[in-house]
Protein backbone atom coordinates (compact mmCIF):
# COMPACT_ATOMS: atom_id res chain seq x y z
CA UNK A 1 0.00 0.00 0.00
CA UNK A 2 1.54 3.51 -0.71
CA UNK A 3 2.17 5.57 1.81
CA UNK A 4 -1.08 7.77 3.75
CA UNK A 5 -1.27 11.90 3.55
CA UNK A 6 -0.10 11.50 7.34
CA UNK A 7 2.88 9.46 6.73
CA UNK A 8 3.77 11.83 4.12
CA UNK A 9 3.32 14.54 5.97
CA UNK A 10 5.69 13.37 8.55
CA UNK A 11 8.43 13.24 6.81
CA UNK A 12 8.27 16.41 5.23
CA UNK A 13 8.10 17.54 8.70
CA UNK A 14 5.01 18.66 9.18
CA UNK A 15 4.08 18.80 13.13
CA UNK A 16 0.87 16.85 14.30
CA UNK A 17 -0.52 20.55 15.29
CA UNK A 18 -0.02 21.71 11.26
CA UNK A 19 -1.43 18.27 10.36
CA UNK A 20 -4.99 18.99 12.55
CA UNK A 21 -5.12 22.36 11.39
CA UNK A 22 -5.00 21.89 7.75
CA UNK A 23 -8.08 18.71 8.83
CA UNK A 24 -10.01 21.47 10.77
CA UNK A 25 -9.48 24.08 7.85
CA UNK A 26 -11.08 21.66 5.49
CA UNK A 27 -13.64 21.15 7.54
CA UNK A 28 -14.54 24.73 7.95
CA UNK A 29 -13.82 25.46 4.05
CA UNK A 30 -16.39 22.74 2.70
CA UNK A 31 -18.76 24.10 5.37
CA UNK A 32 -19.22 20.47 7.49
CA UNK A 33 -19.65 20.54 10.94
CA UNK A 34 -17.09 20.45 13.63
CA UNK A 35 -17.63 16.69 13.82
CA UNK A 36 -16.60 16.33 10.44
CA UNK A 37 -12.70 16.70 11.64
CA UNK A 38 -12.15 13.21 13.56
CA UNK A 39 -13.42 11.71 9.89
CA UNK A 40 -11.23 13.96 8.27
CA UNK A 41 -8.07 12.96 10.55
CA UNK A 42 -8.99 9.08 10.00
CA UNK A 43 -9.38 9.59 6.31
CA UNK A 44 -5.87 11.45 5.96
CA UNK A 45 -3.92 9.19 8.53
CA UNK A 46 -5.17 5.88 6.98
CA UNK A 47 -5.61 6.29 3.00
CA UNK A 48 -3.14 6.38 0.36
CA UNK A 49 -2.10 9.34 -2.11
CA UNK A 50 -4.63 9.72 -5.14
CA UNK A 51 -3.54 9.78 -7.91
CA UNK A 52 -4.20 12.40 -10.27
CA UNK A 53 -3.71 13.57 -14.04
CA UNK A 54 -4.06 17.11 -15.30
CA UNK A 55 -4.93 17.52 -19.12
CA UNK A 56 -4.40 21.06 -20.39
CA UNK A 57 -6.33 21.50 -23.14
CA UNK A 58 -7.41 25.01 -25.34
CA UNK A 59 -6.47 27.56 -22.26
CA UNK A 60 -3.89 30.19 -21.20
CA UNK A 61 -2.51 28.20 -18.36
CA UNK A 62 -3.70 30.76 -15.73
CA UNK A 63 -5.73 28.33 -14.13
CA UNK A 64 -2.54 26.10 -13.73
CA UNK A 65 -0.92 29.38 -12.17
CA UNK A 66 -3.72 29.17 -9.64
CA UNK A 67 -3.58 25.52 -9.10
CA UNK A 68 0.17 25.83 -8.00
CA UNK A 69 -0.40 28.68 -5.60
CA UNK A 70 -2.89 28.32 -2.70
CA UNK A 71 -2.59 30.17 -0.06
CA UNK A 72 -2.14 27.70 2.57
CA UNK A 73 1.57 25.85 2.93
CA UNK A 74 -0.22 22.32 3.46
CA UNK A 75 -2.66 22.53 0.32
CA UNK A 76 0.24 23.91 -2.02
CA UNK A 77 1.96 20.69 -0.43
CA UNK A 78 -0.97 19.02 -1.24
CA UNK A 79 -1.30 19.94 -5.21
CA UNK A 80 2.31 19.43 -5.70
CA UNK A 81 2.97 16.43 -3.23
CA UNK A 82 0.45 14.74 -1.15
CA UNK A 83 -1.48 13.95 -4.12
CA UNK A 84 -0.07 11.33 -6.68
CA UNK A 85 0.50 14.07 -10.16
CA UNK A 86 1.29 11.93 -12.23
CA UNK A 87 0.70 13.63 -15.53
CA UNK A 88 0.30 17.15 -16.02
CA UNK A 89 2.58 18.94 -19.02
CA UNK A 90 3.34 22.12 -16.98
CA UNK A 91 5.06 20.80 -14.70
CA UNK A 92 6.26 17.12 -15.51
CA UNK A 93 10.01 16.63 -16.04
CA UNK A 94 9.12 14.10 -19.05
CA UNK A 95 8.44 15.13 -22.63
CA UNK A 96 7.28 13.37 -25.16
CA UNK A 97 7.02 9.06 -25.28
CA UNK A 98 7.83 9.43 -21.50
CA UNK A 99 5.47 11.75 -20.41
CA UNK A 100 2.47 9.80 -22.52
CA UNK A 101 3.93 6.37 -20.90
CA UNK A 102 3.63 7.82 -17.32
CA UNK A 103 0.13 8.79 -18.22
CA UNK A 104 -1.35 5.41 -19.74
CA UNK A 105 0.54 4.03 -16.93
CA UNK A 106 -1.56 5.59 -14.66
CA UNK A 107 -4.54 4.76 -16.45
CA UNK A 108 -3.82 1.12 -16.70
CA UNK A 109 -2.49 0.83 -12.29
CA UNK A 110 -5.47 2.68 -11.04
CA UNK A 111 -8.20 2.37 -13.67
CA UNK A 112 -11.37 3.88 -11.80
CA UNK A 113 -9.59 4.99 -8.84
CA UNK A 114 -7.84 7.87 -10.49
CA UNK A 115 -9.03 11.67 -10.28
CA UNK A 116 -8.71 14.07 -13.65
CA UNK A 117 -8.67 17.66 -13.63
CA UNK A 118 -8.99 19.19 -17.27
CA UNK A 119 -7.83 23.12 -17.78
CA UNK A 120 -9.35 24.36 -21.00
CA UNK A 121 -11.67 23.81 -23.43
CA UNK A 122 -12.29 21.28 -25.95
CA UNK A 123 -12.18 22.22 -29.54
CA UNK A 124 -14.65 20.31 -32.31
CA UNK A 125 -14.13 22.75 -35.18
CA UNK A 126 -12.59 21.18 -38.13
CA UNK A 127 -12.88 18.40 -36.12
CA UNK A 128 -10.79 19.37 -33.76
CA UNK A 129 -7.42 20.12 -35.21
CA UNK A 130 -7.12 23.50 -33.75
CA UNK A 131 -6.20 21.93 -30.72
CA UNK A 132 -3.01 19.15 -30.67
CA UNK A 133 -1.14 17.10 -28.57
CA UNK A 134 1.37 14.68 -30.25
CA UNK A 135 -0.76 14.46 -33.10
CA UNK A 136 -4.05 13.96 -31.51
CA UNK A 137 -6.85 16.18 -30.68
CA UNK A 138 -7.90 16.98 -27.30
CA UNK A 139 -11.46 15.37 -27.94
CA UNK A 140 -9.91 12.09 -28.12
CA UNK A 141 -7.07 12.68 -25.36
CA UNK A 142 -9.85 13.42 -22.68
CA UNK A 143 -12.41 10.58 -23.96
CA UNK A 144 -9.63 8.24 -23.30
CA UNK A 145 -8.39 9.75 -19.82
CA UNK A 146 -12.14 10.00 -18.77
CA UNK A 147 -13.08 6.79 -19.86
CA UNK A 148 -10.97 4.87 -16.39
CA UNK A 149 -11.12 8.28 -14.34
CA UNK A 150 -13.30 8.42 -10.77
CA UNK A 151 -14.68 11.61 -12.04
CA UNK A 152 -13.80 15.06 -13.73
CA UNK A 153 -12.81 18.39 -12.21
CA UNK A 154 -13.51 20.47 -15.00
CA UNK A 155 -11.22 23.60 -13.60
CA UNK A 156 -11.66 26.86 -15.22
CA UNK A 157 -14.00 28.94 -17.13
CA UNK A 158 -12.61 27.41 -20.42
CA UNK A 159 -13.41 23.57 -18.86
CA UNK A 160 -16.68 24.56 -17.49
CA UNK A 161 -18.26 26.79 -20.37
CA UNK A 162 -15.48 27.69 -23.12
CA UNK A 163 -14.42 31.21 -21.79
CA UNK A 164 -12.88 33.24 -23.77
CA UNK A 165 -12.25 30.70 -26.60
CA UNK A 166 -15.92 30.16 -26.82
CA UNK A 167 -17.23 33.62 -26.65
CA UNK A 168 -18.61 34.98 -30.24
CA UNK A 169 -18.14 33.92 -32.81
CA UNK A 170 -15.94 30.74 -31.01
CA UNK A 171 -14.32 30.00 -34.20
CA UNK A 172 -12.48 26.67 -32.83
CA UNK A 173 -16.06 25.66 -31.62
CA UNK A 174 -14.83 25.14 -28.24
CA UNK A 175 -16.93 23.45 -25.80
CA UNK A 176 -16.81 23.06 -21.96
CA UNK A 177 -15.49 19.41 -21.17
CA UNK A 178 -19.29 17.85 -20.10
CA UNK A 179 -20.40 18.32 -23.35
CA UNK A 180 -17.53 15.58 -24.41
CA UNK A 181 -17.91 13.38 -21.58
CA UNK A 182 -20.94 11.96 -20.79
CA UNK A 183 -20.39 8.95 -18.83
CA UNK A 184 -18.53 10.17 -15.84
CA UNK A 185 -19.37 13.18 -13.15
CA UNK A 186 -18.22 16.43 -14.19
CA UNK A 187 -17.47 18.85 -11.08
CA UNK A 188 -17.34 22.58 -12.48
CA UNK A 189 -15.08 24.50 -10.89
CA UNK A 190 -15.25 27.89 -13.18
CA UNK A 191 -13.55 30.81 -12.12
CA UNK A 192 -10.81 32.79 -14.58
CA UNK A 193 -9.02 31.61 -12.71
CA UNK A 194 -10.47 29.53 -9.67
CA UNK A 195 -9.48 28.77 -6.16
CA UNK A 196 -7.41 26.09 -5.67
CA UNK A 197 -8.55 25.31 -2.58
CA UNK A 198 -11.31 24.52 -4.57
CA UNK A 199 -9.77 21.42 -5.83
CA UNK A 200 -7.91 20.50 -2.75
CA UNK A 201 -11.40 20.41 -0.88
CA UNK A 202 -12.81 18.64 -3.60
CA UNK A 203 -10.02 15.50 -2.67
CA UNK A 204 -10.18 15.86 0.63
CA UNK A 205 -14.05 15.29 0.67
CA UNK A 206 -13.80 12.21 -1.16
CA UNK A 207 -10.86 10.83 0.57
CA UNK A 208 -12.82 11.27 3.98
CA UNK A 209 -16.77 10.21 2.88
CA UNK A 210 -16.06 8.16 -0.49
CA UNK A 211 -18.42 10.52 -2.19
CA UNK A 212 -17.86 13.48 -4.16
CA UNK A 213 -19.00 16.54 -2.13
CA UNK A 214 -22.25 18.21 -2.68
CA UNK A 215 -23.18 20.13 -5.95
CA UNK A 216 -25.41 22.99 -6.60
CA UNK A 217 -27.72 22.54 -9.32
CA UNK A 218 -25.46 23.51 -12.24
CA UNK A 219 -22.87 21.18 -10.73
CA UNK A 220 -20.42 23.00 -8.85
CA UNK A 221 -19.60 22.31 -5.24
CA UNK A 222 -21.75 23.94 -2.99
CA UNK A 223 -19.16 24.80 -0.17
CA UNK A 224 -17.57 27.68 -3.03
CA UNK A 225 -20.15 28.35 -5.15
CA UNK A 226 -23.24 28.68 -3.13
CA UNK A 227 -23.03 32.53 -2.29
CA UNK A 228 -22.83 35.30 -4.50
CA UNK A 229 -19.87 37.62 -4.11
CA UNK A 230 -22.04 40.96 -2.96
CA UNK A 231 -23.54 38.44 -0.27
CA UNK A 232 -19.82 38.77 1.59
CA UNK A 233 -18.41 41.98 -0.05
CA UNK A 234 -16.32 43.91 2.00
CA UNK A 235 -17.92 47.08 0.23
CA UNK A 236 -22.12 46.03 0.99
CA UNK A 237 -22.60 48.28 3.14
CA UNK A 238 -21.91 51.24 1.02
CA UNK A 239 -24.36 49.61 -1.65
CA UNK A 240 -26.60 49.47 0.70
CA UNK A 241 -25.89 53.09 2.07
CA UNK A 242 -25.93 54.25 -2.05
CA UNK A 243 -22.86 55.05 -1.86
CA UNK A 244 -21.30 54.47 -5.10
CA UNK A 245 -17.84 54.99 -7.16
CA UNK A 246 -18.56 57.06 -9.86
CA UNK A 247 -14.83 57.51 -11.84
CA UNK A 248 -11.79 55.06 -10.46
CA UNK A 249 -10.13 58.43 -9.49
CA UNK A 250 -13.05 60.31 -7.55
CA UNK A 251 -13.40 60.72 -3.64
CA UNK A 252 -15.75 57.40 -3.53
CA UNK A 253 -12.52 55.63 -4.99
CA UNK A 254 -10.70 56.58 -2.11
CA UNK A 255 -13.45 56.06 0.52
CA UNK A 256 -13.55 52.40 -0.79
CA UNK A 257 -17.39 52.46 -1.89
CA UNK A 258 -19.36 50.28 -3.68
CA UNK A 259 -17.98 49.86 -7.84
CA UNK A 260 -21.50 48.69 -8.94
CA UNK A 261 -21.94 51.85 -11.15
CA UNK A 262 -18.44 51.04 -12.42
CA UNK A 263 -19.51 47.59 -13.61
CA UNK A 264 -19.05 44.93 -10.96
CA UNK A 265 -20.80 41.73 -11.40
CA UNK A 266 -21.10 41.09 -8.12
CA UNK A 267 -24.68 40.85 -7.30
CA UNK A 268 -24.64 37.62 -9.73
CA UNK A 269 -21.63 36.49 -9.34
CA UNK A 270 -21.75 33.13 -7.32
CA UNK A 271 -17.65 32.28 -6.18
CA UNK A 272 -15.84 32.13 -2.80
CA UNK A 273 -13.29 35.21 -3.61
CA UNK A 274 -15.31 37.44 -0.58
CA UNK A 275 -14.58 34.43 1.84
CA UNK A 276 -11.22 32.84 0.68
CA UNK A 277 -9.37 35.67 -0.80
CA UNK A 278 -6.42 35.17 -2.75
CA UNK A 279 -2.87 35.75 -2.32
CA UNK A 280 -3.12 33.87 1.03
CA UNK A 281 -6.25 35.88 2.17
CA UNK A 282 -4.59 39.35 1.27
CA UNK A 283 -7.42 40.51 -1.35
CA UNK A 284 -9.96 40.14 -4.17
CA UNK A 285 -10.71 42.38 -6.80
CA UNK A 286 -13.72 44.04 -5.22
CA UNK A 287 -11.49 44.81 -2.10
CA UNK A 288 -8.41 45.91 -4.45
CA UNK A 289 -10.52 48.40 -5.87
CA UNK A 290 -11.61 46.63 -9.40
CA UNK A 291 -14.88 45.55 -10.39
CA UNK A 292 -15.84 41.70 -10.21
CA UNK A 293 -15.75 40.71 -13.88
CA UNK A 294 -18.18 37.71 -13.60
CA UNK A 295 -15.39 35.66 -14.34
CA UNK A 296 -17.10 32.10 -13.11
CA UNK A 297 -20.65 32.98 -14.59
CA UNK A 298 -21.12 31.61 -18.19
CA UNK A 299 -20.83 33.79 -21.30
CA UNK A 300 -19.01 36.20 -18.79
CA UNK A 301 -17.03 36.91 -22.16
CA UNK A 302 -20.36 38.39 -24.31
CA UNK A 303 -21.91 40.35 -21.74
CA UNK A 304 -20.77 43.40 -23.41
CA UNK A 305 -18.30 45.90 -21.59
CA UNK A 306 -17.13 44.95 -17.93
CA UNK A 307 -17.37 48.69 -17.22
CA UNK A 308 -21.31 49.23 -17.96
CA UNK A 309 -23.24 48.84 -14.80
CA UNK A 310 -25.21 45.99 -15.04
CA UNK A 311 -28.77 46.43 -16.30
CA UNK A 312 -31.79 44.13 -17.10
CA UNK A 313 -29.79 40.82 -15.18
CA UNK A 314 -31.13 41.40 -12.08
CA UNK A 315 -34.51 41.95 -10.35
CA UNK A 316 -34.40 45.83 -9.26
CA UNK A 317 -32.11 47.06 -11.71
CA UNK A 318 -32.91 49.56 -14.24
CA UNK A 319 -31.04 50.40 -17.06
CA UNK A 320 -29.72 53.45 -15.40
CA UNK A 321 -28.15 51.21 -13.42
CA UNK A 322 -30.01 52.50 -10.40
CA UNK A 323 -30.27 50.44 -7.04
CA UNK A 324 -32.81 51.47 -5.24
CA UNK A 325 -35.06 48.06 -6.07
CA UNK A 326 -31.75 46.11 -5.69
CA UNK A 327 -31.63 47.65 -2.22
CA UNK A 328 -34.79 46.53 -1.30
CA UNK A 329 -35.26 43.44 -3.51
CA UNK A 330 -34.00 40.00 -3.36
CA UNK A 331 -30.11 40.81 -3.40
CA UNK A 332 -31.18 42.28 -0.01
CA UNK A 333 -32.48 39.86 1.87
CA UNK A 334 -29.30 37.74 1.58
CA UNK A 335 -27.85 39.61 4.61
CA UNK A 336 -29.16 36.70 6.93
CA UNK A 337 -27.75 33.83 4.86
CA UNK A 338 -24.50 35.85 4.91
CA UNK A 339 -24.01 35.66 8.35
CA UNK A 340 -23.60 32.17 8.31
CA UNK A 341 -20.95 32.45 5.47
CA UNK A 342 -19.18 34.74 6.72
CA UNK A 343 -19.29 32.66 10.47
CA UNK A 344 -17.56 29.69 8.28
CA UNK A 345 -14.72 32.02 6.79
CA UNK A 346 -14.08 33.05 9.81
CA UNK A 347 -12.86 29.81 11.09
CA UNK A 348 -11.42 29.14 7.69
CA UNK A 349 -9.06 32.02 8.23
CA UNK A 350 -8.35 31.40 12.06
CA UNK A 351 -7.08 28.69 10.80
CA UNK A 352 -5.58 29.30 7.95
CA UNK A 353 -3.35 32.57 9.10
CA UNK A 354 -1.71 30.74 11.79
CA UNK A 355 -1.22 33.65 13.59
CA UNK A 356 -2.53 32.25 16.96
CA UNK A 357 -2.26 33.65 20.80
CA UNK A 358 -1.81 31.19 23.66
CA UNK A 359 -5.53 31.72 24.21
CA UNK A 360 -6.01 30.51 20.93
CA UNK A 361 -3.69 27.47 21.28
CA UNK A 362 -5.31 26.60 24.33
CA UNK A 363 -8.71 26.35 22.77
CA UNK A 364 -7.28 24.48 19.86
CA UNK A 365 -6.14 21.46 22.30
CA UNK A 366 -9.59 22.15 23.92
CA UNK A 367 -11.28 20.87 20.71
CA UNK A 368 -9.04 17.95 19.81
CA UNK A 369 -9.16 16.51 23.27
CA UNK A 370 -12.78 16.86 22.94
CA UNK A 371 -12.93 14.85 19.84
CA UNK A 372 -10.79 12.37 20.48
CA UNK A 373 -8.11 13.37 18.08
CA UNK A 374 -4.70 13.03 19.69
CA UNK A 375 -2.44 15.97 19.84
CA UNK A 376 0.59 13.61 19.44
CA UNK A 377 0.90 10.28 17.38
Amino acid sequence: MQESYYQWAVKKGITRREFLQFCTAMAAVLGLEASAVPKIVNALETKSRLPVIYLNLQECTCCSESFLRSGHPLASNLILNLISLDYMEVLQAAAGEQAEAAKQKTMKDFKNNYLLVVEGSASLGEEGVYCTVGGRTTVSILEEAAEGAIAVIAYGTCATDGCVQGANPNPTKAVPIHQVVKNKPVIKVPGCPPIAETITGTIVHYLTFGTLPELTPDGRPKAFYQHKIHENCNRRAFFDMGLFVEAFDDQGAKEGWCLFKMGCRGPMTNNACALTGWNEGTSYPIKSGHPCLGCSENKFFDKGSFYAPLSGDLPGVTKEGDNSGLTKGVIGVAAGAAVGAVGGAVASAWVLTNRKSKKQYVDEEKFYKDKGIPEEK
